[in-house]
């Protein structure tokens, strides 16, 4: 994704889904094989196909909608269990492209009109609040950057933005920014991030705390309330893409490196140390874009060079499923979070394949 500063849907495209060869048995890799393809345990629901290269994608909170960010700087939100686009949002502002999407908070007991809110950031630097089910942007921010990732706090009443190396802060309700966090000028002190930043995210537990990753090869973890980062992880991933994830029950840090070894990382959020790098079977590996716990059991991860996705047991860190021969990049990966095997939405030029792990015998 770094490097990349009216449309035509049907249900199952026929021609999309025909061309895709299923494999059960990972052992049959002498087979030809030209165009995508799905190995293992992963099964095809369905495609979407745009007239635009996908960058970004994201699953409402129940995932009744999926919400897909296009390079042109349109956004299209589409009934995952139809593939139909049901929604379009686009405006005089939004002609570069989209850098990420969040859907906003919201209790049982709000109006419909706060229901169907997103938020989403651009590489123009706005930053816009779009009703979705209207069509209406609803208010805009203009950051004087390339704004190129966005977290909303577990309660929803803060977020932030990144793209340099300073984060933003915005009260959620008034829209107006609280502070700028970034690094100091002490020059012993590494407090902040140096180069741009790609990947953010809220810690589900503790309402002020993030991490955030980039090109600086480090993780730095942040309290809203503070100017400059808590802690760091140094000699970390080198990230291009949403590739950081949190698992909150075993308190992990799931991150994803866009370089040639060790693509795959766990690393303990409590003390900011390494666990574990995943070893990739060479024959599924890419430089990874983006990455996400699956379930509580697996891994998904996808990336550039080989052009695919693939799931690991998180257990036995085997590859079980993998989405290969793409025509472009996997820049986006986003899951329901239904359950433990939840649908997965896998972008790659201009088509979000729907897929989903078929559960053990």
């Amino acid at each position: 994704m770094h490097h990349l500063m009216q449309q035509t849907i049907s249900p199952r495209p026929q021609s999309v889904v025909s061309s895709i060869t299923q494999v059960s048995d990972f052992s049959d890799n002498a087979n030809p094989r030209t165009g995508p393809y799905l190995e293992g345990n992963l099964k095809l629901q369905g495609t979407i196909e745009t007239s635009c290269e996908v960058l970004c994608c994201k699953f409402s909170n129940q995932g009744e909608f999926l919400a897909v960010g296009l390079k042109d700087g349109s956004i299209k939100i589409y009934d995952p269990r139809t593939c139909q686009c049901v929604f379009s949002l686009q405006d005089e502002d939004t002609k570069l492209p989209v850098t990420q999407i969040r859907f906003r908070h919201f209790s049982e007991d709000e109006k419909p009109e706060y229901a169907h809110i997103l938020i989403a950031t651009y590489a123009s630097g706005h930053v816009k609040f779009w009703h979705f089910t209207s069509g209406k942007c609803l208010h805009t921010i203009n950051e004087t950057r390339q704004t190129l990732c966005m977290a909303l706090s577990p309660s929803g009443s803060r977020f932030m933005t990144g793209g340099d190396d300073n984060m933003h802060i915005y009260d959620e309700e008034t829209k107006t920014r609280i502070s700028t966090l970034g690094p100091s000028d002490a020059r012993d002190k590494m407090d902040g991030h140096r180069f741009r930043v790609f990947s953010a995210q809220y810690h589900p537990n503790y309402p002020h705390v993030f991490i955030t990753g980039g090109w600086d090869n480090t993780v730095h973890f942040w309290d809203d309330r503070q100017r400059h980062s808590i802690r760091m992880i140094s000699d970390g991933p080198h990230i291009c893409g949403d590739a950081l994830d949190i698992d909150a029950t075993h308190n992990h840090i799931l991150a994803g490196s866009w370089r040639k070894n060790d693509v795959l990382t766990i690393y303990d959020f409590a003390s900011a140390s390494k666990i574990k790098d995943i070893p990739i079977d060479p024959m599924y590996s890419s430089k990874v874009y983006s990455c996400q716990w699956l379930g509580k059991d697996n891994i998904i991860c996808g990336g550039s060079d080989m052009n695919m996705a693939c799931v690991i047991d998180r257990g036995t860190l085997n590859t079980t499923g993998h989405l290969g021969d793409l025509p472009k990049a996997v820049y986006c990966i986003d899951n329901d979070q239904n359950g433990n095997y939840p649908l997965v939405a896998i972008g790659s030029a201009s088509t979000i394949f729907l897929v989903k792990m078929e559960k053990k015998s």
